[in-house]
């Protein structure tokens, strides 16, 4: 199975048409306000326009109510509504029955720890997606830039398909998905120039090294076959 790419915070039509053209398998659309890649909803409606039908729409939100939540599926249309912040096992389920869609539930990782409440979200979980841990005093849970020790996700043994993220770039994403043997990446400071403004070239690279990894071969060294 080929490695999921993972686009996110796109917020223009011109880096947007980019990591479509580049290939990319989801592009991630962030509703949150702290973000310097908040979108509003006039541009998500005209974003997701651009994307139907070329690549999954994924829109991340951070402890959103509910009716924040059917603002953002009216204009966006996603097809997969990614939790971001201190959401429950429970607030997943009721959000899935309401809105009838896959959910992609984000977890902080700084130490193994942090697994802890793993089994819970694996059950409800479409996906998961393993996360840096923000430092205390961060205004935002993710998109930082920081990248957490991928061993700790080592012999996971989980369910769902997962994903990772945080200070993923081109030069080190083949060294993560050997570590973790993700099924997918997420990226969005890591292709930027300047925080919140995506770089085409950056795209492109990050896009071409995530496609020269090859999962089985990779995964045969880590099991030693």
């Amino acid at each position: 199975m080929s490695l999921i790419v993972k686009i996110c915070g796109l917020s223009t039509r011109e880096t947007l048409d980019v990591a479509l053209g580049a290939g990319a398998d989801m592009v991630g659309f962030v509703f949150f306000p702290p973000s310097p890649r908040h979108l509003s909803l006039e541009m998500a409606r005209e974003l997701g326009r651009q994307a139907k039908g070329r690549a999954s729409k994924v829109a991340l939100t951070v402890d959103a109510d509910d009716a924040t939540l059917a603002n953002i599926v009216e204009a966006l249309q996603p097809d997969i509504l990614q939790l971001h912040g201190k959401e429950t096992v429970a607030r997943l389920r009721d959000i899935k029955q309401k809105f009838g869609l896959p959910v992609m539930k984000a977890i902080a990782v700084e130490t193994s720890a942090d697994l802890a409440s793993l089994p819970g979200y694996a059950v409800v979980a479409d996906r998961i997606l393993f996360d840096a841990r923000a430092p205390k005093g961060a205004t935002r849970p993710g998109g930082l830039g920081s990248v957490f020790d991928w061993h700790v996700l080592e012999k996971l043994d989980l369910k769902p398909p997962f994903m990772v993220s945080g200070g993923l770039n081109a030069a080190n994403v083949t060294e993560a998905v050997h570590i973790t043997r993700a099924g997918g990446v997420d990226i969005s400071s890591g292709v930027e120039r300047a925080p919140g403004i995506k770089d085409p070239e950056m795209i492109g690279a990050f896009i071409r090294a995530a496609r020269m990894i090859d999962n089985d071969a990779t995964f045969a060294v880590a099991d030693g076959r």
